[in-house]
């Protein structure tokens, strides 16, 4: 297989499992905290917590990975304007994550400890989620950008 088609496609594949993990995960999450029940809340929150190890994490790595290859490959000077803009958008997609799976892990425990003990959720687990909400957005915007920036490489002068 071509050298250059098989990075495209782990570079297209990984982006794909990296947005898809990333919306299917924060839609299940959601739902899971509007159903109010902390079995639910912390059964979602813990497949949450598998799905960004085994999915999200290694696409994360993937991505930048391919992508450098493919700027090599295609002999692009990897300080283009629509390149740099790419690279301050996943970095800030990448800030947003990196305390996201942080809370994840805290819901996911304090949900567990409240089933446990038969309490509700405490104020804590309320509050965490929240953040967790407020910072997937840009996180989702910056990538939403980054795949117009792939796909258009538009000629933006500095």
């Amino acid at each position: 297989m071509d050298p250059y088609l098989t990075l495209k496609w782990l570079h297209i594949l990984s982006s794909t499992v990296l947005f898809g993990t990333g919306m299917g995960t924060a839609f299940q999450m959601v739902w899971a905290w509007r159903t109010g029940r902390v079995e639910t809340i912390h059964s979602v929150a813990s497949g949450v917590v598998v799905a960004d190890w085994i999915f999200t994490t290694p696409a994360g790595f993937i991505q930048p990975l391919t992508g450098y290859l493919l700027i090599l490959q295609q002999g692009y000077d990897w300080n283009e304007p629509w390149l740099l803009l790419t690279y301050a958008l996943y970095t800030l997609a990448f800030i947003c994550w990196a305390p996201v799976v942080h809370l994840q892990i805290k819901i996911r425990d304090l949900a567990g400890t409240a089933l446990a003990n038969n309490t509700p959720l405490p104020d804590q687990a309320r509050k965490y989620f929240r953040l967790w909400f407020v910072l997937g957005w840009p996180a989702f915007a910056a990538l939403i950008w980054v795949f117009w920036l792939m796909i258009n490489r538009p000629d933006i002068s500095l």
